[in-house]
């Protein structure tokens, strides 16, 4: 109890003694903080972390109590931990890296200041994502398979250079031809960037954990997973032996679409919402505290 009404002391202390400085310390703090706790949610790491909280809250109740053997050997585990968590977590954190390197400042989700898209480039994902809707259709339909990948903020470059330029405008023609089997181009992915088709028959990488993908799902979902993986692409896929339509964002993969799902999953991510869109999020947000 000494501990406890010691730490009370404490806490009061250093809040009367906090300066605008220290206010600022703890809001940057708490965005590096708000900012991993985002990684971690996108990456297969949640269950870790919530197995540290267990043990952090097992070590603050094992020194409260004054367990000598417990409390020794949970402060061992955490200083090795950090090490640890470096080793398995090293494609993760590389390719979180990558993705801060390729992204603006005012574009990370931390310091969102709003949309760049312009008018023009909005007007062409809206065509985009209708052919790509249309041709995922069709392609289902015939068991056909297909392998979109829009590009977002990390550069494709290294993928693009793999395959044949082609700067078309998309529609639902234009894909079929791509991916129709006896054709040049239907062996590989075709990238999107600012609702033109760049590039078709680009090689895509292979995902970090293969093994633990599901046996059932052919070398287009794999890649399209790895691709998603090391980007912030959205890829779009079409099963040529059940026609599902995938999309994978973030290694992780939503099957089963339909091409309204579709539709509104490809908005939700490409387009930026309107000033009336957010307004009426606001209001609500307000009404909540009314």
């Amino acid at each position: 109890m000494d501990r406890l009404s010691g730490f009370w002391n404490d806490l009061k202390n250093v809040i009367a003694s906090m300066t605008p400085v220290d206010g600022l310390d703890i809001l940057m703090l708490s965005i590096i903080i708000y900012a991993l706790m985002k990684w971690v949610k996108e990456t297969r790491a949640e269950q870790l972390v919530k197995g540290i909280a267990v043990l952090g809250v097992a070590y603050g109740i094992a020194a409260i109590l004054e367990m000598k053997a417990i409390t020794f050997l949970l402060s061992r585990t955490f200083d090795i931990g950090l090490l640890a968590l470096l080793i398995m977590f090293q494609p993760e954190l590389r390719r979180a890296l990558e993705k801060v390197g390729h992204t603006k400042v005012g574009q990370l989700g931390v310091f969102q200041l709003g949309s760049e898209m312009s008018d023009e480039t909005v007007a062409k994902w809206n065509t985009a994502i209708e052919a790509i809707c249309d041709a995922c259709d069709d392609l289902s339909a015939t068991t056909t398979g297909a392998l979109i990948v829009i590009e977002r903020q990390t550069k494709l470059g290294e993928q693009i250079d793999t395959g044949t330029i082609m700067n078309a405008v998309p529609s639902k023609e234009v894909f079929g031809n791509i991916f129709y089997p006896k054709t040049p181009l239907h062996d590989g992915a075709v990238i999107m960037r600012d609702g033109i088709i760049l590039a078709a028959a680009c090689f895509l990488p292979k995902p970090q954990k293969e093994e633990l993908i599901n046996k059932q799902l052919g070398s287009r979902h794999r890649a399209a997973i790895g691709m998603s993986e090391n980007s912030d692409a959205v890829v779009v896929v079409v099963s040529e032996e059940t026609g599902c339509i995938s999309v994978a964002e973030n290694g992780s993969l939503t099957r089963n679409l339909t091409r309204d799902s579709l539709k509104k999953l490809l908005r939700t991510k490409l387009l930026p919402e309107k000033p009336q869109q957010k307004t009426e999020k606001k209001l609500n947000f307000r009404r909540l505290f009314k």
